[in-house]
């Protein structure tokens, strides 16, 4: 089982990579949403991170992951550009989820 993010912000995406997780930076909905779809099909990802920027354009694809399927499971991470949360905010969410410490 591995862990993959699925980004708007190559940030996020490098600082996971530290992390160990693979994963894409992606800008346009059709990329969000072939991503996604990819993640799913893919037999080995359990986690799948996404940003929620990136969740609520998909809304109607990762509801129903999230809510019906086994695998994998979809967790929504705050980027750096979320509203209304602490500075470290992603490095604590990340600490606290995974047990890495940025």
């Amino acid at each position: 089982m591995k862990y993959f993010v699925i980004t708007d912000s190559t940030d996020t995406q490098v600082g996971l990579r530290l992390a160990g997780i693979e994963g894409v930076v992606v800008r346009e909905p059709s990329q969000v949403r072939d991503a996604i779809q990819a993640a799913a099909a893919d037999r080995e990802i359990g986690v799948l991170l996404i940003t929620e920027k990136l969740a609520a354009q998909c809304r109607d694809l990762i509801d129903p992951m999230k809510l019906t399927a086994q695998r994998p499971l979809v967790v929504e991470i705050p980027d750096r550009h979320s509203a209304g949360r602490a500075p470290d905010s992603i490095t604590r969410y990340i600490r606290e989820a995974i047990g890495v410490k940025l």
